[in-house]
């Protein structure tokens, strides 16, 4: 899935920009960037296993948890992103642009789901 791979990339990425902040925020942003962003592609990840093992049959409300879970968890990264911008963490505008795509997708994916249960 698409939407997957580009959601890896963004938190390969992100472990990436990470890794160059201050070590006072190893417990602190850089854990809860990190979380929030596995949390994007792992959550995408649980939907398409579950479709697999007959999550098909459920209905749409259900099978857009997972992506809603995974849209909430990007909202987070973007607040981060904010805040490590603020911070002069580093420059943010490419991992802001690979977020914005991942929101497109997953908004798009979410769509496709409730219309396809139309």
């Amino acid at each position: 899935m698409i939407v997957w791979q580009k959601a890896h990339k963004f938190v390969l990425c992100v472990y990436q920009f990470t890794g160059q902040f201050p070590k006072s925020e190893i417990y602190g942003l850089t854990s809860q960037f990190r979380r929030a962003a596995i949390s994007i592609a792992a959550n995408i990840a649980v939907r398409g296993a579950s479709r697999r093992e007959g999550f098909k049959k459920k209905g749409a409300t259900d099978k857009v948890r997972f992506i809603n879970i995974a849209q909430g968890s990007l909202e987070e990264c973007r607040y981060y992103l904010i805040l490590s911008k603020d911070l002069d963490y580093g420059d943010t505008s490419g991992l802001m642009l690979q977020l914005e795509e991942v929101s497109r997708l997953l908004t798009s994916y979410a769509n496709s789901i409730l219309n396809s249960d139309s």
